[in-house]
């Protein structure tokens, strides 16, 4: 078995969404485990502590715009990579992400080898 390459907290509340993450990020070396919402992420990351979070925005309980807020007000989780992952592409979107402060965004439907991509870079700055 290779070197893990970090480890990540795959958030939506999809399972099929999720799952196909999970898959995808396990087979290129990465420790995964998985939250099916805003609040389960929330209730879970200090245990996991992952190098990456990719987050759904549009979730039952709490969504991933709060989601992503409280993990960047938190002392404990504010230096975790957070990749928002959403079908919601506007401008207004994107900024509302930068303003929060997240790493990256991508669109849904999304490209699993640029996902692959954006989270191993995120996963190697983290490791510095």
């Amino acid at each position: 078995m290779g070197e893990v390459l970090g480890k990540v907290l795959v958030v939506d509340d999809d399972e099929v969404i999720r799952q196909l993450i999970a898959v995808n990020l396990n087979l290129e070396g990465f420790e995964v485990e998985t939250a099916t919402d805003g609040q389960d992420c929330l209730e879970r990351v200090l245990d996991v502590m992952p190098d990456v979070i990719t987050l759904d925005v549009m979730m039952p309980f709490l969504d991933g715009w709060a989601t992503a807020e409280k993990l960047r007000t938190d002392e404990a989780t504010s230096h975790i990579k957070v990749v928002l992952i959403t079908a919601r592409a506007q401008d207004d979107d994107r900024r509302r992400g930068v303003g929060i402060g997240v790493d990256a965004y991508l669109t849904k439907p999304f490209d699993p080898a640029e996902l692959i991509q954006v989270v191993r870079d995120l996963a190697a700055g983290a490791r510095r």
